[in-house]
């Protein structure tokens, strides 16, 4: 009986594949396919800037949803009544629904759950399926969900909705920054990335100011319809283009192909030899393999392969887990989204109540969007200038945050206003320069194929262990201490160990693996395991199975 890792000598290869190619034409097809098949032609649609034009409006939509549902105009106010009994008819969702601040504020966590959850998944996913068209696919349930939004008819309808939004973003969150790393110029990935983050600011400002003007002329329900109509465009453009390939993974759409060619290809030389027309068992390989028996087989290639998925899934994770520059960066990310998340819930209140701001909301919302737009942009383009490395990115993270750290915590120490504007705009610019560089060590510190998921799992972290938990232990603090200003400067000294965090990621050792070309691409399907064929396949060494015109799915 011949071993599966039993090597056949030349002569007998020779002989197997000219044999291969008489009796079966298509293999020729498929071989030259399958040698091109990681080589793939750029679409015609396509050119780097249009590239990252089209996903800096995307991503712009995206945080323009977050602003339109926190605005005033779109999330309204509940229905209130005095002591006289006099009451005030509510608006927006709060008031369509009669929402309590709890059931209000749980259209957020909807979100999230969708988000975090589905962001892994998508990840995942690239591997198996195009990573453009999963991008297509997100977007597709955004626009529907943002349109159920819309026409929602109870809370708990629109609470689902919600949900199904953070899924739809999941997918470009996950796979657009690769994309945009793969394209952009080598001298300016960083600055690429910049522009791309830029969105986030500008969008959720962008956001208020849209969700109220249309709540306030019109309805909170148009709000989430005209979301719809800005983002259904992109939504067809991800399925009707020829889709872009990613670094690190090999054509999907070749190795899919194989998989019908080689079925077509057997039962063509079983209709050749008219077995086809003979009652019973199919003959394959001279061994008799039923109907039955093949569709078991089918299924439990389905099962297996399941378990290849989510085995490969923890091999990826271990591997994120293990690598320092990507732990102590994300590390880094978390504590520095802790105070970003509280800054942006309780930092105009807490300038209300420190400083008497008439008009905190404005100011801290301008001072944020301004300084979010320029620092972004700013720390890209230093990167790029210091030649953007790993151990170049840590430098200007550590720095640029400490410096913004020492900058807003001196600015709650002052008590005059106009000091105190000046100084936290300082930090707010320096701060921002961050966004750019540390997802640049995200991208660079691991291999092609694991940057969807270094991506997803670093979104991940910084939301659940940052901005969601850190504005209720802001609040549970300020409780217990009644102090809004030391309240205020304890949180504002988490940003010095984000810069402590990215310190020491100066001092790891650091290889850029975005370009590791070394890295095997092997096909999501797993190989069959011929041990499990019925009626002796199992027993065949390679060259007995060639002959027999059977070869396992790629």
């Amino acid at each position: 009986m011949a071993s599966l890792s039993s090597t056949p000598s030349m002569e007998e290869e020779k002989e197997g594949s000219v044999s291969v190619q008489q009796s079966n034409p298509q293999s020729q097809h498929i071989a030259a396919s399958s040698s091109t098949m990681d080589l793939p032609s750029n679409p015609s649609w396509f050119t780097p800037k249009r590239l990252l034009f089209i996903f800096c409006v995307v991503n712009m939509i995206n945080y323009l949803d977050r602003g339109t549902i926190a605005s005033n105009g779109v999330n309204g106010k509940k229905r209130t009544c005095d002591d006289k009994g006099i009451c005030k008819s509510g608006s927006g969702i709060q008031g369509d629904f009669d929402l309590t601040n709890f059931q209000d504020g749980l259209l957020s966590s909807a979100f999230m759950v969708g988000l975090l959850v589905s962001s892994p998944v998508f990840a995942s996913l690239a591997k198996s399926h195009n990573p453009f068209r999963l991008i297509g696919v997100g977007l597709s349930v955004f626009t529907l969900a943002t349109a159920g939004c819309g026409a929602a008819p109870s809370f708990w309808f629109i609470a689902i909705c919600r949900m199904l939004v953070g899924v739809g973003e999941a997918s470009f969150i996950s796979l657009a920054a690769p994309f945009i790393d793969d394209n952009a110029p080598v001298s300016q990935k960083t600055a690429w990335l910049a522009v791309f983050y830029m969105c986030i600011p500008t969008g959720i400002a962008l956001g208020y100011v849209y969700g109220g003007l249309v709540g306030e002329h019109l309805n909170w329900r148009y709000a989430f319809w005209g979301e719809a109509l800005l983002m259904f465009p992109f939504a067809v453009f991800g399925f009707v283009v020829k889709p872009l390939q990613l670094k690190g993974f090999s054509s999907v759409e070749s190795k899919k192909a194989l998989t019908p060619m080689e079925t077509v290809s057997t039962v063509t030389d079983v209709a050749d030899s008219d077995a086809s027309k003979v009652k019973g068992p199919i003959l394959v390989g001279g061994d008799g393999i039923s109907a039955d028996e093949l569709n078991k087989t089918s299924k439990s290639l389905d099962i297996h392969n399941i378990l290849n998925r989510l085995s490969q899934f923890g091999k990826d994770m271990k591997v994120l887990l293990v690598d320092k520059v990507y732990v102590v960066n994300v590390l880094g990310y978390v504590a520095y989204t802790f105070v970003l998340g509280a800054y942006g819930y309780w930092g105009p209140k807490a300038g209300y109540n420190i400083y008497h701001m008439k008009s905190a909301d404005m100011l801290f919302g301008g001072i944020t969007v301004v300084c979010g737009i320029f620092g972004t942009i700013a720390g890209g383009f230093i990167l790029d200038r210091m030649s953007a490395t790993i151990n170049h990115a840590f430098i200007l993270l550590s720095g640029a945050t400490f410096l913004g750290a020492i900058s807003c915590f001196s600015a709650f120490c002052l008590r005059n206003l106009y000091g105190f504007l000046v100084l936290f705009a300082v930090g707010e610019l320096l701060l921002f320069a961050a966004q750019a560089p540390v997802n640049f060590v995200c991208l660079h510190c691991v291999k092609p194929s694991l940057r969807p998921l270094a991506m997803a799992m670093s979104t991940v972290s910084i939301h659940i262990f940052g901005d969601v938990p850190s504005s209720p232990l802001f609040g549970v603090v300020q409780d217990h201490i009644n102090n809004w200003k030391t309240t205020t400067l304890m949180l504002t000294s988490i940003f010095f160990l984000a810069a402590g965090f990215w310190f020491i990621g100066i001092f790891l050792p650091s290889v850029d693996k975005s370009n590791d070309e070394n890295e095997t691409q092997v096909s999501p399907n797993p190989m069959v395991d011929t041990k499990t064929l019925p009626d002796g396949n199992g027993d065949k060494g390679p060259a007995e199975v060639q002959g027999s015109n059977f070869r396992p799915p790629c």
